[in-house]
């Protein structure tokens, strides 16, 4: 007899934790994974007792399933959700739903639902942010894939993941095959662009002001009452208070300063490069994190390669304000450019992307949830075509009164050799975006010039092009 409402693969910390996070919403779960003893394991312990039906194959799973049935997958990207989706295909009958909650790649998705619909079967990719907190506790889910297939998980998603406020869950359906793994990756994109310039801040407190830890974590706790009120502003408060237990030192100051990446801020920039989108920022926090990687390389050119002679000599509690005032700035620069990459991946793709209900799921559950998300929203409903967040009322308001302290924070570091490419990238992203003309006429001549790319003329209509014979 079936029994079990959902099928969860995969029992790492993330499975693992959906898993509880199902059954504590009420429903029965089977579970699998490659390793079988992991079942057991898990069946015995954190499982023990609970209203879940350990499966030691795919047969079984699929045998312990109500119809439709619905099978998610908790996996690595790439080959492993490949090769768990055809053993599945045989085990299924038409309608059932296979569901990857992994960070796969969105073309990959694209090719998943096309393949899995002319077999019958229903595919659903979501994303699925929060961390291993979010997964037991409440992510937001970013749903897209096979539409007939979200009425039959719906209760299930919603039910598990975060809610905001109002009670509004941070989970509605995004669009057709890849849409929700697309907006996944921007969310990861719009993550690495808000950590870096989080990190630049504290960089620029700490080399030009001298601050230590302790008096920055006093600083960040404070943003975090006013319009910077974010979970990653609020956990890089906690880091700073931390004490190393070993050394007596602070936490941030013994842990080596090489970042890593899993390569979603990569995919999004080379989503941005493929659709012709300007998200520098989004690069630029990729580029950091491979500067960082060759530490050998910049501890050997620090000896070689000097700083300014020079230190800050202005007013510190002032300059505090001003890195208060410049990254919510960029920040509002770097959330621009994920959005405006959204906007023209759904006209390529045919989604119907709604921009303030994906702002509405980033409200609660996942890494870059923050108040100004809200404001977001309200852009959004304000003006469903919005071509660009930096139009809105309330961002324009924000960036014409802070944009002075972006600057002065920029040309500050800039005099004191310290490296600040997010908030620099966003500035540049801001007055290149404001300015009625650029020199790209002299870059078309230029073409024009070696290779008879032809150009367009002032007085003419657009899409007239024309050649000069440059050497005649």
């Amino acid at each position: 007899m079936n029994q079990a409402d959902i099928g969860l693969i995969g029992l790492a910390v993330m499975g693992e934790n959906l898993a509880l996070n199902m059954e504590s919403r009420g429903f029965t779960v089977a579970v699998f994974n490659r390793t079988v003893a992991k079942v057991d394991d898990f069946s015995k312990g954190r499982g023990h007792g609970k209203k879940f039906i350990g499966a030691h194959s795919l047969g079984e799973l699929i045998a312990a399933l109500k119809k439709p049935r619905r099978v998610m997958l908790m996996v690595k990207a790439g080959k492993p959700v490949d090769e768990f989706i055809a053993q599945l295909v045989p085990l299924l009958d038409p309608g059932d739903i296979i569901i990857d909650g992994g960070n796969s790649h969105f073309p990959d998705t694209i090719r998943r639902t096309k393949t899995l619909e002319s077999k019958g079967l229903l595919f659903i990719g979501t994303g699925v942010s929060g961390g291993e907190e979010g997964a037991l506790k409440g992510p937001s889910m970013m749903p897209g894939g096979s539409p007939a297939a979200w009425p039959h998980v719906k209760n299930i998603f919603q039910k598990i993941c975060a809610r905001v406020e109002d009670g509004a869950p941070c989970c509605e359906w995004v669009g057709n095959d890849g849409a929700g793994h697309f907006v996944k990756m921007v969310h990861n994109g719009i993550e690495y662009g808000d950590m870096q310039l989080i990190c630049e801040a504290y960089q620029v407190m700490s080399q030009a002001l001298g601050m230590p830890p302790k008096e920055m974590h006093k600083v960040f706790r404070k943003w975090n009452q006013g319009e910077l009120d974010s979970y990653l502003i609020e956990i890089t408060a906690d880091i700073l208070a931390k004490t190393d237990p070993e050394t007596g030192r602070p936490m941030v100051d013994v842990i080596l300063d090489t970042a890593g990446q899993k390569g979603t801020g990569k995919w999004t920039s080379e989503a941005a490069l493929d659709l012709g989108v300007p998200a520098p920022t989004i690069a630029e926090a990729v580029f950091a994190r491979c500067l960082s990687a060759i530490k050998e390389e910049r501890v050997a050119a620090a000896k070689h390669l000097p700083a300014p002679k020079t230190r800050f000599r202005g007013n510190r509690k002032v300059f505090v304000e001003a890195i208060r005032r410049a990254l919510y700035a960029a920040k509002i620069c770097s959330y621009a450019q994920g959005y405006a990459l959204m906007a023209a991946a759904a006209r390529e793709n045919n989604w119907d992307l709604h921009f303030g209900e994906i702002a509405l799921m980033w409200r609660g559950g996942c890494i870059i949830r923050a108040r100004f998300l809200g404001k977001i929203k309200e852009a959004f409903d304000r003006r469903p075509d919005l071509p660009n967040l930096m139009l809105d009322r309330y961002f324009t308001g924000v960036l014409k009164k802070n944009q002075d302290s972006l600057r002065k924070v920029v040309i500050e570091a800039s005099r004191l050799g310290i490296p600040m490419p997010a908030f620099c990238s966003a500035l540049a992203y801001f007055d290149g975006y404001r300015s009625a003309r650029l020199p790209a006429n002299l870059l078309q001549a230029q073409r024009d010039y070696f290779g008879a790319h032809t150009y367009e003329r002032v007085d003419r209509k657009r899409g007239e092009m024309f050649h000069t014979e440059w050497l005649a």
